[in-house]
């Protein structure tokens, strides 16, 4: 799904501010590499409407052939204790679509989406204490599953146990846990406190 993403925020800024595609792709890598964020480089910048950027780039039904899905993952979230909440820079509407079109919808007890951390994305520290107050979570009570490490430093800052999904052999000292897959998730058991 994230390069039709780009390809999608690369048009919005081709058709919006009256650039050519290679400048506008690279204003979008631009933005994301230095806020986090495309859509934070383009409120400070140009004065977007959140709203309007997140509408405008992530079309559901435009993203739902790119959706891949193993279905075993249902089955292992359903035996996972423990509530479990989407953390995500994407808009809530396409959060929401997304555990619909795999069926997680009805496994997930909530979604703090980008809007919810009043569009600061991960791994900025203000939208992970959103989360936390929004969903009423202790910190060392949690266990944030991430596939990118970045993430995962603010998340064990807080106090978080962390979890990487990756195949790389970096090693990070935030990293309590590397896994090659999500598949294989109930291992992080052990990291559970009670």
């Amino acid at each position: 799904m994230f390069p039709h993403l780009n390809r999608a925020m690369t048009a919005w800024l081709m058709t919006e501010l009256g650039l050519d595609h290679a400048a506008a792709d690279h204003l979008r890598a631009h933005y994301w590499h230095r806020y986090g964020a495309t859509l934070l480089g383009l409120i400070r910048h140009h004065g977007t409407r959140p709203a309007h950027f997140l509408h405008g780039t992530h079309d559901v039904e435009a993203l739902r052939p790119g959706i891949v899905f193993d279905r075993a993952v249902r089955h292992m979230l359903r035996r996972l204790p423990g509530r479990k909440i989407v953390f995500t820079n994407g808009p809530l509407h396409y959060a929401e679509a997304v555990l619909q079109a795999t069926g997680l919808d009805t496994l997930i007890d909530g979604v703090h989406a980008i809007e919810h951390s009043r569009y600061t994305p991960k791994p900025r520290r203000i939208g992970f204490l959103h989360l936390l107050r929004d969903f009423g979570l202790r910190p060392s009570r949690c266990i944030m599953v991430e596939d990118t490490a970045e993430n995962l430093r603010t998340a064990r800052q807080l106090g978080m146990r962390t979890v990487w999904i990756s195949r790389s052999p970096a090693h990070h000292p935030y990293v309590d846990l590397r896994l090659p897959s999500v598949l294989q998730l109930p291992r992080a058991r052990a990291l559970a406190r009670v």
